[in-house]
C-alpha cells in the first residue's frame, strides 16, 4: 500500500523515520529537480546540487509544514528560495529589480526537436515568467498554488503565465516551418 505525503510526513515526525522521508524524497526529486533544471538553464549538476540543499531544508523545516498547500507547493517554493539564494551569492541577478524578481511533468511523448525548441525557447523568457510558466504549466500547479510558492499576489501569477505562454507561442511559430 503505497501511503500520501501527509502519512509520510507523520511518520517522519512522530517515529523519526528516515525511510519515510526518504519515500517523499524520490515522490518529489524529479519534479522538484526540474523546476531547478528550468530555472538554472539547464545546469545539471547546479540543479542537483540545489534540490539536495531543498531536501536538507525541508527535512531540517518539516515541523513548520502546516499543511495549508500540499507537500509539493512546499517544496518547490523551499527550491525557489535556494535557487534564488545561489543566484544573489553568485551575483546573477545584477541588473535585475528585486522586487520584478519578486513578481516573477516531463511530457514523454513530445518530438525530441519540439523539446528541445521548447526548452530553449523558455530559456529565453525573463525569470519571473519561466518560473510562473514551469510551475503552472509544466509542473501543474493552480495559479494560486505558484502564487504561494512565488510569494506574489495571484494576479501577477495568471499574467505572468500568459504572458509567457504568449512569448513562447511568438517565439516557436517564428521557428517554424515557413
Amino acid at each position: 500500500m503505497e501511503l500520501t505525503d501527509a502519512q509520510l510526513i507523520a511518520r517522519t515526525l512522530v517515529d523519526d523515520d528516515h525511510y519515510a522521508f526518504a519515500e517523499l524524497v524520490r515522490n518529489h526529486q524529479s519534479t522538484v529537480r526540474g523546476l531547478l533544471r528550468q530555472l538554472t538553464g539547464s545546469d545539471i549538476g547546479l540543479a542537483d546540487d540545489l534540490a539536495q540543499e531543498t531536501f536538507l531544508r525541508a527535512y531540517k523545516n518539516l515541523r513548520n509544514f502546516r499543511g495549508e498547500a500540499r507537500f509539493s507547493t512546499w517544496l518547490y517554493r523551499i527550491a525557489y528560495n535556494c535557487f534564488r539564494e545561489h543566484a544573489r551569492k553568485r551575483k546573477e541577478l545584477v541588473g535585475i529589480d528585486e522586487e520584478q524578481l519578486e513578481r516573477e511533468h516531463d511530457p514523454q511523448t513530445v518530438d525530441p526537436a519540439l523539446r528541445h525548441d521548447l526548452m530553449h525557447a523558455l530559456s529565453l523568457l525573463p525569470l519571473h515568467e519561466r518560473t510562473a510558466v514551469v510551475l503552472c504549466c509544466q509542473n501543474g500547479l493552480s495559479h494560486d498554488e505558484a502564487a504561494r510558492v512565488l510569494d506574489i499576489p495571484l494576479g501577477t501569477v495568471k499574467t505572468n503565465v500568459l504572458r509567457g505562454r504568449e512569448k513562447l507561442k511568438r517565439t516557436l511559430a517564428e521557428w517554424g516551418p515557413n
